[in-house]
Protein backbone atom coordinates (compact mmCIF):
# COMPACT_ATOMS: atom_id res chain seq x y z
CA UNK A 1 0.00 0.00 0.00
CA UNK A 2 1.68 3.57 -1.26
CA UNK A 3 1.84 6.12 1.72
CA UNK A 4 -1.30 7.75 1.92
CA UNK A 5 -0.91 10.98 4.81
CA UNK A 6 1.07 12.27 7.32
CA UNK A 7 0.07 13.00 10.23
CA UNK A 8 0.29 16.22 12.13
CA UNK A 9 3.07 15.34 14.74
CA UNK A 10 5.44 12.93 12.18
CA UNK A 11 9.74 12.58 12.44
CA UNK A 12 11.91 12.05 9.79
CA UNK A 13 13.92 8.79 11.35
CA UNK A 14 17.34 8.64 9.91
CA UNK A 15 19.47 5.18 10.46
CA UNK A 16 23.13 4.89 10.33
CA UNK A 17 23.93 7.96 7.79
CA UNK A 18 27.50 8.12 9.22
CA UNK A 19 31.34 8.22 7.94
CA UNK A 20 31.63 4.37 8.23
CA UNK A 21 28.40 3.76 6.47
CA UNK A 22 28.43 6.00 3.97
CA UNK A 23 31.65 4.28 2.02
CA UNK A 24 29.68 1.49 1.71
CA UNK A 25 28.33 0.92 -2.21
CA UNK A 26 25.03 0.62 -1.25
CA UNK A 27 22.05 -1.86 -3.32
CA UNK A 28 20.14 -1.30 -4.46
CA UNK A 29 20.65 2.24 -4.10
CA UNK A 30 24.09 3.80 -4.44
CA UNK A 31 24.92 4.92 -0.53
CA UNK A 32 25.31 8.45 -2.20
CA UNK A 33 21.89 8.62 -3.33
CA UNK A 34 20.49 7.40 -0.42
CA UNK A 35 22.24 10.09 1.47
CA UNK A 36 20.90 12.79 -0.90
CA UNK A 37 16.88 11.96 -0.78
CA UNK A 38 17.40 12.23 2.91
CA UNK A 39 18.68 15.40 3.07
CA UNK A 40 15.94 16.30 0.87
CA UNK A 41 13.39 14.76 3.20
CA UNK A 42 15.18 16.30 6.40
CA UNK A 43 15.50 19.49 5.35
CA UNK A 44 11.15 19.42 4.08
CA UNK A 45 11.11 18.20 7.49
CA UNK A 46 12.76 21.51 9.28
CA UNK A 47 10.88 23.53 7.44
CA UNK A 48 7.75 22.52 8.60
CA UNK A 49 9.45 22.39 12.12
CA UNK A 50 8.87 18.68 12.26
CA UNK A 51 11.71 16.62 14.07
CA UNK A 52 14.59 15.39 12.75
CA UNK A 53 16.03 12.60 14.28
CA UNK A 54 19.41 11.42 13.48
CA UNK A 55 20.49 7.71 14.68
CA UNK A 56 24.57 6.77 14.81
CA UNK A 57 25.86 3.43 15.38
CA UNK A 58 28.46 3.26 18.11
CA UNK A 59 30.42 1.55 20.61
CA UNK A 60 33.37 2.26 23.30
CA UNK A 61 36.83 2.05 22.02
CA UNK A 62 37.16 -1.61 24.09
CA UNK A 63 33.88 -2.76 22.85
CA UNK A 64 32.47 -3.91 25.72
CA UNK A 65 29.02 -2.52 25.03
CA UNK A 66 29.24 -4.81 21.39
CA UNK A 67 26.36 -7.72 20.98
CA UNK A 68 28.20 -10.80 22.09
CA UNK A 69 25.44 -13.55 21.23
CA UNK A 70 26.79 -16.65 19.53
CA UNK A 71 25.59 -16.46 15.58
CA UNK A 72 26.38 -18.28 12.72
CA UNK A 73 28.04 -15.22 10.83
CA UNK A 74 30.44 -12.58 12.16
CA UNK A 75 29.64 -9.31 11.77
CA UNK A 76 30.57 -7.19 8.74
CA UNK A 77 32.80 -4.75 11.20
CA UNK A 78 35.15 -7.71 12.15
CA UNK A 79 35.24 -6.06 15.72
CA UNK A 80 38.14 -3.76 15.19
CA UNK A 81 38.35 -0.45 15.79
CA UNK A 82 36.98 1.49 13.26
CA UNK A 83 39.14 4.37 11.96
CA UNK A 84 38.29 8.36 13.86
CA UNK A 85 34.81 9.55 13.30
CA UNK A 86 33.28 6.82 11.49
CA UNK A 87 30.31 6.97 13.96
CA UNK A 88 29.82 10.59 13.15
CA UNK A 89 26.63 11.38 11.11
CA UNK A 90 27.75 12.64 7.64
CA UNK A 91 28.38 16.15 7.11
CA UNK A 92 25.00 16.73 4.70
CA UNK A 93 22.94 16.02 7.25
CA UNK A 94 25.27 17.45 10.61
CA UNK A 95 25.21 20.74 11.72
CA UNK A 96 21.56 21.50 12.78
CA UNK A 97 21.25 21.68 16.22
CA UNK A 98 17.45 21.69 16.46
CA UNK A 99 17.83 17.87 15.40
CA UNK A 100 17.69 15.46 17.86
CA UNK A 101 21.13 12.82 17.71
CA UNK A 102 20.24 9.25 19.02
CA UNK A 103 23.45 6.84 19.66
CA UNK A 104 22.31 2.72 19.37
CA UNK A 105 24.85 0.19 19.55
CA UNK A 106 22.29 -2.78 18.96
CA UNK A 107 20.59 -2.94 14.88
CA UNK A 108 17.15 -1.46 16.23
CA UNK A 109 17.04 2.80 17.30
CA UNK A 110 14.63 1.77 20.01
CA UNK A 111 16.23 -0.65 22.45
CA UNK A 112 18.54 0.97 24.63
CA UNK A 113 18.22 4.23 23.57
CA UNK A 114 16.06 7.21 24.69
CA UNK A 115 14.19 7.66 21.30
CA UNK A 116 10.93 6.69 22.36
CA UNK A 117 10.58 9.63 25.00
CA UNK A 118 12.23 11.58 22.10
CA UNK A 119 9.00 11.17 20.37
CA UNK A 120 6.92 10.89 22.82
CA UNK A 121 7.90 13.80 24.63
CA UNK A 122 6.61 15.42 21.39
CA UNK A 123 3.85 14.17 20.79
CA UNK A 124 5.17 12.35 18.07
CA UNK A 125 2.51 9.56 16.33
CA UNK A 126 4.36 8.52 13.06
CA UNK A 127 7.99 8.50 11.70
CA UNK A 128 9.67 8.26 8.12
CA UNK A 129 12.33 6.10 8.44
CA UNK A 130 15.42 6.26 6.15
CA UNK A 131 18.81 4.92 5.79
CA UNK A 132 21.35 2.06 5.77
CA UNK A 133 20.62 -0.59 5.88
CA UNK A 134 17.26 -1.65 4.86
CA UNK A 135 17.40 -5.33 6.10
CA UNK A 136 19.05 -4.71 9.18
CA UNK A 137 19.31 -1.15 10.95
CA UNK A 138 15.94 0.01 8.99
CA UNK A 139 13.57 -2.95 9.19
CA UNK A 140 14.75 -3.47 13.09
CA UNK A 141 13.60 -0.07 13.46
CA UNK A 142 10.53 -0.29 11.83
CA UNK A 143 9.31 -3.33 13.57
CA UNK A 144 9.73 -1.83 16.80
CA UNK A 145 8.32 1.60 16.05
CA UNK A 146 4.99 -0.94 14.59
CA UNK A 147 5.29 -2.51 17.85
CA UNK A 148 5.38 0.74 20.12
CA UNK A 149 2.11 1.82 18.25
CA UNK A 150 3.91 4.61 16.11
CA UNK A 151 2.13 5.00 12.20
CA UNK A 152 5.50 3.89 9.56
CA UNK A 153 6.16 5.23 6.76
CA UNK A 154 9.25 3.81 4.73
CA UNK A 155 11.03 6.10 2.07
CA UNK A 156 11.81 2.84 -0.16
CA UNK A 157 14.35 5.03 -2.42
CA UNK A 158 15.95 6.67 0.35
CA UNK A 159 17.10 3.54 2.16
CA UNK A 160 19.50 0.69 1.03
CA UNK A 161 21.48 -1.80 1.60
CA UNK A 162 24.56 -4.55 0.92
CA UNK A 163 22.38 -6.97 -0.61
CA UNK A 164 19.66 -5.71 -3.15
CA UNK A 165 17.68 -9.52 -1.85
CA UNK A 166 17.75 -8.30 1.41
CA UNK A 167 16.52 -5.03 0.20
CA UNK A 168 13.97 -6.46 -1.94
CA UNK A 169 13.16 -8.78 1.22
CA UNK A 170 12.23 -6.14 3.68
CA UNK A 171 10.45 -3.90 0.94
CA UNK A 172 7.99 -6.41 -0.46
CA UNK A 173 7.75 -9.08 2.81
CA UNK A 174 7.98 -7.20 5.57
CA UNK A 175 7.76 -3.56 5.01
CA UNK A 176 3.78 -3.53 4.01
CA UNK A 177 2.88 -5.46 7.48
CA UNK A 178 4.45 -2.51 9.46
CA UNK A 179 3.21 0.21 7.89
CA UNK A 180 2.83 2.37 4.56
CA UNK A 181 5.47 3.03 1.71
CA UNK A 182 6.57 5.23 -0.51
CA UNK A 183 9.04 7.24 -2.66
CA UNK A 184 10.82 10.52 -1.38
CA UNK A 185 8.82 12.48 -4.08
CA UNK A 186 5.42 10.97 -2.76
CA UNK A 187 6.77 11.91 0.93
CA UNK A 188 7.67 15.06 0.15
CA UNK A 189 4.29 16.09 -1.84
CA UNK A 190 1.93 14.73 1.63
CA UNK A 191 4.02 17.23 3.47
CA UNK A 192 3.02 20.08 1.10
Amino acid sequence: MPVTTLDPKTALVVIDLQNGVAVLPGAPHPTADVIGRTVELADAFRKHDLPVVLVRVSFAADGADRLTGRTEQSPRSGGGTPPPGADQIVDQLAGHAEDIVVTKRNWGAFHGTDLDVHLRRRGITQIVLTGVATSIGVESTARAAYEHGYHVTLATDAMTDLNASAHENSLHWVFPRLGETGSTAEILALLG
